[in-house]
């Protein structure tokens, strides 16, 4: 990947549209499976619903794992339980996610393996629904900070499905990021609605970790995408691919699923993308 393809601080990829389904070559897919990485914790986070974060972290976390080859823990943060639901997993109780915040039981009591070997899930229930109240009980400013960094002893990529909500909640998730990524759909008001993601970001800590906006689910057939695409063409962006639509359907992520698609290709690029930027840290 060129120099022109690093990831900047605010913003994103530069190059053309979404390209077309090819396969990787053996040497991009293995090259982040190689020699020692820091850990990381990867936010997938909007202040708006319906974006495709759920989707965003179910698949960047398949990448991570069988891509990449890292021990990854998908952390789900929002009450409906996307992410859990994606790789065939449920809850094992309703009201034990929220205790993982107050230290009354351990995360890794909750934690669920997956299909895919070094892939393991940490499940919302909808006790995630008082996170935010509990937190700001609680007083910890950074005590998901501190779950992550005690959790990536045994993960080295930790990827966090956030809600879409502006709180205690999104303030410790950028307090404990390393990479916060912004799915956005294609609109006109795309860059608008990126700009409130920032000024959220920024007012939460002195010092945000750098932000990735990308353009979720594009269909270059449609104009105002198209639009969208041509206000912003140095984001990154995922197509709009069927496949994605039966992860649903099938619980598997798209990689698995359809793993020739131009989804696949686009997310594991992506991803890609993601480990050169967080190989850049000091």
């Amino acid at each position: 990947m060129s120099a022109k393809s690093k990831l900047p601080r605010i913003i994103g990829l530069t190059g053309g549209p979404p390209r077309r389904a090819g396969p990787l070559r053996a040497s991009e897919a293995r090259s982040n499976a190689v020699g020692e990485r820091k850990s990381a914790t990867i936010a997938i986070y909007s202040v708006k619903g319906g974006v495709g974060k759920t989707t965003f972290s179910a698949n960047l976390a398949w990448c991570s794992a069988v891509q990449s080859g890292h021990g990854t823990l998908l952390w789900d943060l929002d009450a409906a339980g996307g992410s859990a639901f994606l790789y065939g997993l449920e809850p094992q109780d309703t009201r034990l996610a929220e205790e993982v915040f107050a230290r009354e039981r351990p995360a890794t009591r909750l934690i669920q393996h997956t299909a895919f070997e070094g892939l393991d899930v940490l499940p919302a229930d909808e006790s995630i629904r008082a996170l935010d109240a509990q937190l700001v009980k609680i007083g910890k400013r950074k005590r998901l900070a501190k779950l992550t960094e005690e959790l990536s002893a045994d993960y080295p990529r930790i990827i966090l499905d956030c809600p879409p909500v502006m709180n205690e909640l999104s303030a410790q998730v950028v307090r404990a990021a390393d990479l916060v990524i912004v799915p956005l759909p294609p609109s006109p008001l795309s860059s608008r609605a990126f700009d409130l993601v920032v000024r959220e970001i920024a007012g939460n800590t002195k010092r945000h970790p750098p932000i990735l906006p990308v353009l979720s689910m594009l269909d270059m057939r449609r104009a105002l995408h198209r639009q969208a695409y041509e206000t912003s063409p140095n984001w990154p962006a995922i197509p709009y691919a069927s496949a994605v639509e039966q992860c649903a359907v099938h619980r598997q992520p798209v990689g698995a699923l359809a793993p020739q698609s131009a989804a696949t290709q686009a997310f594991s690029r992506l991803w890609a993308a993601i480990e050169k930027k967080l190989d850049q840290r000091g």
